[in-house]
């Protein structure tokens, strides 16, 4: 299991989380959703639901990613499989996206 914290201008919103079976889930905080004035992150990822569920890469997340050679280039400098699409969202989405939402890796404990 794989978790990355899931940020709007720099707030946690929630918490993306791919699974063993490869499937993802992306939680809104309590805080995120007990607060009127903060937005969804996306309109397919709505607030009036505080959890989704996807057997695959959320669309919204999928399309943060680098395509054609940006992303040969990535997953060869970063050493990422070209299909580990978590893997290059978090590798990518940290610090400079075209939107407000930013992707930060939760670290596993021990």
């Amino acid at each position: 299991m794989r978790q990355a914290k899931i940020l709007y201008k720099g707030e946690v919103t929630g918490v993306l989380v791919q699974h063993d079976d490869g499937s993802f889930t992306f939680r809104y905080g309590d805080l995120w959703m007990a607060d009127s004035g903060k937005p969804s992150i996306s309109l397919t990822l709505p607030k009036n639901v505080q959890e989704h569920n996807s057997a695959n890469l959320f669309p919204f997340f999928f399309n943060m990613l680098p395509e054609g050679s940006n992303k040969q280039v990535v997953c060869r400098q970063m050493r990422i499989d070209g299909n580990d699409y978590f893997g290059l969202l978090l590798a990518t989405a940290r610090y400079d996206t075209i939107g407000a939402v930013t992707v930060m890796k939760i670290e596993a404990s021990v």
